[in-house]
């Protein structure tokens, strides 16, 4: 199920799977769309392994994907903010995988 969060007056898409006791924070890089991650099998069955062991929380960046559309490029803290928006987020773990990781680490 896809939740939303506000950040700086921007929606941002955020999904939450599994319960593990440790938060993942999962970002993709510059193309993301929750809604088809779980429709591409193999990465759907990748994502559910994540879930096994955490609580996983992935994010749509503003601009993409079920996050609302913005002129210009966010700041470092703009994201930071909005990734930590997402489930009220304070990660144990940071996976990204693009430009991402200066906001999971």
């Amino acid at each position: 199920m896809t939740h939303y969060a506000n950040s700086g007056g921007v929606h941002i898409a955020y999904q939450v799977v599994g319960s593990g006791p440790i938060d993942l924070l999962f970002v993709m890089g510059w193309v993301t769309h929750l809604d088809y991650f779980w429709q591409e099998r193999a990465f759907a069955r990748f994502l559910r392994r994540l879930a096994s062991f955490s609580r996983l929380i992935m994010v749509d960046k503003r601009g993409t994907g079920l996050s609302d559309r913005v002129a210009g490029q966010p700041t470092l803290e703009e994201r930071m903010d909005e990734h930590c928006n997402a489930e009220k987020a304070h990660p144990s773990i940071g996976c990204d995988a693009d430009d991402s990781g200066c906001t999971s680490a």
